[in-house]
């Protein structure tokens, strides 16, 4: 009998163990061994749920029973999850995790303390929920020179978009709303601001460029500037506002960014709506791919986890995962980054669309009965090129890059 114990009871830990009671015989049958629940870590009680009597409140009770092979970290945040994960690690047991904070900062740590050990640190939940993505980029896609990944990676900020697209309504309505249906956090910031893409972005350049890839080196823009205006210039030029997290390799380095994008119907990402996530990836072999499904939820996500417990079960003294050296990525500088940018600015469109021509260069103006503005469509541009143009006028009203 192969023991798990659980560090965290909150969402993602209560699904996974309904998922492991749930489908026992299956993920029994499927690693040729019984899997138990041994240890339930929580600073809480829980009087009356069934997971009472394997519930502990002191985590050295896991880390010193050598029976506990396999340890799935579901705390959040950077510590003490850190400190635990790495404990179990020497320990001798494999850690599971969805924590992408902790993968994004210590991931490479982890996984050679896991190597040296013939462990397996797993991570598959960590970015787009329930959707495969860790796994393919490890085994199926090793072939491939991995040339972009561009995802939608956050439910909540697609839900919103959304949301402002179909309904016509403001971001303040539609933050509310996402609150209310419990797709929001009370404090939003780490999803609306972007730092939940960045986090997740990081992780995935990090494994396809096998070095590590420190988030706060992406450049990040959330949704909070985006308004309803901005939703109907969209729809008049066709196209959607989607959050993108994304990395490029441009003439051999990584470009990353998160920021709002203009996509059109082209895009393989246009018709991802609501809470669903969707990452694009394009190896220099195999061409493009698409991963699409339920980016964040307590099932969703806990499936992911059981599903890296299952590989660790499988393989208890053999690595098996995907890895990235400790060494730094540098990235490219993002005022390189070149781009199309529609624009809004304040004004007459007959009147003082010239100038933005003479400003900007050629310009495809846009209008969308708006009293008062217009917008234009710049050629390609680098960021720097772009800011610097953009500080000769104080008649920009917003600017959102173009994709395709």
């Amino acid at each position: 009998m192969i023991q798990v114990a659980v560090m965290g009871y909150g969402t993602v830990g209560s699904g996974v163990v309904e998922v492991l009671n749930t489908n026992q015989a299956s993920i029994n049958k499927r690693v040729g061994e019984d899997v138990n629940i041994k240890y339930v870590l929580d600073l809480r009680d829980f009087p009356g749920d069934p997971v009472e009597s394997k519930l502990v409140h002191d985590f050295e009770t896991i880390v010193n029973d050598p029976e506990v092979r396999i340890v799935v970290e579901v705390m959040g945040g950077v510590e003490p999850a850190y400190t635990f994960s790495k404990r179990c690690l020497e320990a001798g047991k494999s850690v599971c995790t969805s924590n992408k904070e902790l993968v994004a900062r210590h991931g490479a740590e982890l996984m050679e303390i896991a190597r040296s050990k013939n462990l397996n640190y797993l991570f598959e939940a960590s970015v787009g929920g329930g959707i495969p993505i860790i796994r393919p980029l490890n085994s199926s896609l090793t072939a491939d020179e991995i040339e972009e990944i561009t995802g939608i990676l956050n439910g909540t900020t697609n839900y919103m978009l959304s949301k402002m697209t179909h309904e016509g309504l403001d971001f303040d309505s539609v933050l509310k709303d996402a609150q209310q249906k419990g797709y929001a956090e009370l404090h939003p910031e780490a999803d609306i601001e972007g730092y939940d893409a960045c986090r997740k972005i990081a992780i995935l350049t990090s494994l396809v460029s096998g070095q590590q890839v420190d988030y706060e080196d992406i450049y990040t823009e959330g949704i909070t500037k985006i308004t309803a205006e901005d939703i109907q210039y969209a729809k008049k030029l066709g196209r959607a506002v989607k959050l993108l997290a994304s990395s490029k390799k441009v003439d051999g380095r990584f470009c990353a960014m998160v920021a709002p994008f203009l996509i059109g119907e082209q895009h393989p990402l246009y018709s991802v709506e609501g809470v669903f996530n969707a990452i694009f990836v394009r190896g220099n072999v195999l061409g493009d791919a698409m991963f699409y499904g339920s980016g964040a939820g307590k099932l969703p996500t806990a499936s992911a986890v059981v599903a890296d417990v299952v590989d660790a079960a499988k393989h208890l003294e053999e690595s098996v995962m995907g890895y990235w050296t400790s060494q730094k990525l540098e990235l490219s500088k993002i005022s390189s980054a070149r781009s199309r940018f529609f624009v809004r600015a304040r004004g007459d469109a007959g009147k003082d669309a010239p100038a933005m021509s003479e400003l900007f260069g050629p310009v495809e103006v846009v209008t969308a009965d708006v009293a008062g503005e217009f917008g234009f469509v710049t050629d390609v541009l680098t960021e720097e090129e772009f800011a610097a143009r953009a500080a000769k006028t104080e008649t920009i009203i917003n600017r959102i890059r173009m994709e395709g």
